[in-house]
């Protein structure tokens, strides 16, 4: 399963960091920022098939970044 939030991570730095802090918390995660798109995508990568959406914005909340799903029918996606 992947799942796709929008995000106001900006910097490349906190994106890095981010990712190494899922990564500890959700083992079995793959993630990756797209900067790059105007909505500061994350992208997560479950291998079980579950992706816990709340533990991970309440992630990204406790390191001062917000995050939302990203709703794949919006601007044709």
């Amino acid at each position: 399963m992947i799942e796709v939030f929008k995000t106001n991570v900006r910097a490349r730095s906190h994106a890095n960091m981010l990712v190494s802090q899922i990564h500890h918390a959700f083992g079995d995660y793959e993630a990756n920022f797209d900067l790059d798109d105007c909505d500061n995508i994350l992208r997560i990568k479950s291998a079980t098939g579950n992706i816990q959406s709340s533990g991970l914005i309440a992630l990204l909340k406790d390191f001062g970044f917000d995050a939302q799903i990203l709703d794949d029918t919006c601007c044709g996606r």
